[in-house]
């Protein structure tokens, strides 16, 4: 007898996250990483940011900060953005994913360059997937990604096959308790601005805050929870134009939390295609709880993440 299809659907793991929630499809595509507009006047027009894999967030310049939001499968998503431009270390990130990387414009001096070395589409008004929605701030901060059209498009364009699909952390389902102390609160200083969770035991998740209260979806509603938290720090400088800064992806200590504790790491992603790699201070690969993740990767001398 045959299997409704709504439960084949669910019985496949999700390498970017290791929950059974896709098709078994969506495992052999590659994965859509997509930059998210982050600045403080834009952070409340945000959507899909909630339903990402995994949300990367550092650097760009003038202290602010941008996130690239990672998908296995964009298909079952409404919209995603608001959608900004490349920056340099994004592209690492991204092509640590084997990913298709989704922007609006680039940095011309140091990002156009390293877009050769990826699959890339930049996205605009009149392209296939994209539209500007108003939302009562400047232009700017208008563009977003229409998934169903947007993968439509990449599809088009790109060979979305991964024959080599690997799973992002050691993940687990078991119930993780780390040995570095409670993390019921999480605090990353960027520059311009404060990135927080405050962790819900209710739910087993980190809500992410706008001031004391949680990030809604701008068209959805929908809270941001995460499973996992990582705060990578690492060096960030300027790169020479004085402005856009260049982060330093090779290697360093920070942190991992989840489950209301955390763990003092080391982590490692050396060349721009390798992924990362999380291990405790000894060296050995940390056990990572299945679920989604938000990763901060902030400069180790001006970020002292507060975790409590």
């Amino acid at each position: 007898e045959s299997v409704p299809e709504e439960e084949t659907n669910t019985l496949s793991c999700n390498p970017l996250t290791g929950v059974n929630d896709i098709s078994a499809e969506a495992i052999s595509r590659r994965p859509v990483a997509i930059m998210v507009n982050n600045v403080s006047t834009a952070q409340g027009v945000q959507t899909g940011v909630n339903r990402a894999d995994i949300v990367y967030e550092t650097e760009v310049e003038g202290g602010i900060t941008r996130l690239m939001a990672v998908y296995q499968d964009i298909t079952n998503l409404d919209k995603i953005g608001s959608v900004r431009s490349a920056r340099y270390p994004y592209v690492d990130l991204a092509l640590g994913h084997n990913a298709i990387y989704v922007h609006c414009g680039e940095d011309p001096t140091y990002c156009k360059p390293h877009l050769k070395d990826i699959d890339d589409l930049s996205i605009d008004t009149n392209s296939k997937g994209a539209k500007r929605i108003k939302n009562g701030l400047s232009s700017e901060h208008t563009l977003y990604a229409l998934a169903g059209d947007l993968w439509e498009n990449i599809s088009g364009t790109f060979n979305t096959e991964d024959k080599n699909v690997e799973s992002w952390a050691n993940f687990t389902d078991e119930a993780l308790t780390l040995d570095g102390g409670t993390a019921t609160s999480v605090s990353v200083p960027f520059p311009a601005q404060t990135t927080k969770f405050s962790y819900d035991a209710q739910s087993g998740l980190y809500t992410r805050l706008s001031g004391s209260n949680a990030f809604k979806d701008y068209f959805t509603k929908e809270e941001t929870q995460v499973k996992n938290v990582f705060v990578l720090l690492t060096t960030i400088s300027n790169y020479p134009d004085g402005k856009h800064r260049k982060v330093d992806l090779t290697s360093g200590d920070g942190y991992y939390i989840t489950n209301g504790t955390v763990q003092f790491i080391k982590w490692s992603k050396g060349g721009s295609t390798d992924s990362f790699k999380f291990t405790d201070t000894n060296g050995a690969e940390i056990k990572v709880s299945a679920g989604n993740s938000w990763v901060c990767i902030a400069d180790m001398t001006t970020c002292n993440p507060v975790i409590q």
